[in-house]
Formats: C-alpha cells, sequence, structure tokens
C-alpha cells in the first residue's frame, strides 16, 4: 500500500513561490497516476493538477492555469507541485493522491492520500 509523504508547504508572502513534494518510500511512484488537491477552512477540496503514470498533465482548476505546475522525478520517486505568484487565496492544506491508473480523470476515487502540507499565504 502507498505511504504518500507531502512536505516544503510553510508561509509565503504574496507574489512568492513554493515547492511541494509528494514522496514515496517503497513503491515506484511512477507506476501511478498522482493528482494535487487543496482544501481551505470552510470549502470543498479542490482539484488542481494531475501528472498520468506515462507522463500527461493536466491542470482541473482554472484558479492555478499558468501559475503551479506539476512534474516528477523518478530517481527521487516524487512528485512534485511548483507553486508560483502565490495569492492569500491559495492559502490551504495542499495533499497529494494517487491510483493506479494510466490517465488523469477528476473523477477518479483516489484510494492513497498523503497527510497534507500547510501553504500560507499573507503578508
Amino acid at each position: 500500500q502507498l505511504q504518500l509523504v507531502e512536505s516544503g508547504g510553510g508561509l509565503v508572502q504574496p507574489e512568492g513561490s513554493l515547492k511541494l513534494s509528494c514522496s514515496e518510500s517503497n513503491f515506484p511512484l511512477d507506476d501511478y497516476t498522482v493528482s494535487w488537491f487543496r482544501q481551505a477552512p470552510g470549502k470543498e477540496r479542490e482539484g488542481l493538477l494531475c501528472i498520468s503514470s506515462i507522463g500527461g498533465t493536466k491542470v482541473y482548476s482554472d484558479s492555478v492555469q499558468g501559475r503551479f505546475s506539476i512534474s516528477r522525478d523518478t530517481a527521487k520517486n516524487t512528485v512534485y507541485l511548483q507553486l508560483n505568484s502565490l495569492k492569500p487565496e491559495d492559502t490551504a492544506i495542499y495533499y497529494c493522491a494517487a491510483v493506479w491508473m494510466n490517465t488523469c480523470n477528476y473523477d477518479s476515487t483516489w484510494p492513497y492520500w498523503g497527510q497534507g502540507t500547510q501553504v500560507t499565504v499573507s503578508s
């Protein structure tokens, strides 16, 4: 069973950047399609971006288009979420999730989740 671990969150000023990591220690994350989600207080969980096991990417949310990007490092068994031009409304807990399939489908059942990492954007 996958055990996903997110890291890289923190406090950043508006227009700043962060790079979040989603790592797995025991299984090759390349075999899984991975998505990043976030949830802000009092709001529903929001899907952000996805990278499939065959390398395709998909942006789920218009609110992050052009500011956030997703990538993999096979050697480090890690999927990254690069956050640029951050806004206060990006403040949320960010989660990665994985599924054993080779396409990005927002409506998939995501059986594997990390514990989340807090991102706070504030001056």
